[in-house]
């Protein structure tokens, strides 16, 4: 019996889960800290294009990560890992495009692309761990 420890794929799907929801958390709060400084400035906010269709965008790309903490850990391994590809890089995208530079969204946004980074690196390897912890629970025999 092999000592090394097993991560297992409830154990990846939690972790993933908890990953969305710093990323969410940031996000919101990245929004909060944002509305703060314009008001503090006195300053109205330069919304591009058409109010509510904006916002209709933003209600959105900004419900990826709520519905992402939910996925993560009710997906099947293949619809997780697929799901998670596609949705960290639209994420990064969201935050990149969606920013300004103000010290406290850079912050935030370097955070949550580098959570979304190493979610989109870890689900690219999940069948690899899957084959690997596979092989230390002496389930399957190496080739």
């Amino acid at each position: 019996m092999k000592s090394e420890a097993v991560i297992d794929d409830s154990m990846l799907k939690i972790r993933l889960s908890t990953l969305w929801i710093v990323v969410m958390f940031n996000m919101v709060f990245a929004d909060i800290y944002s509305i703060i400084v314009e008001l503090v400035n006195g300053n109205t906010f330069n919304i591009p294009g058409e109010v509510t269709t904006m916002m209709a965008i933003a209600a959105i790309v900004t419900n990826i990560p709520i519905f992402m903490i939910f996925l993560s850990r009710t997906l099947s391994r293949k619809a997780n890992r697929v799901t998670n590809i596609i949705t960290a890089p639209l994420t990064i995208l969201y935050v990149i495009r969606g920013g300004h530079l103000a010290p406290h969204y850079l912050i935030s946004a370097a955070i949550e692309v580098v959570i979304l980074v190493y979610i989109f690196i870890t689900v690219l390897k999940w069948k690899k761990l899957w084959m690997e912890n596979l092989k230390k629970t002496d389930l399957i025999e190496e080739r």
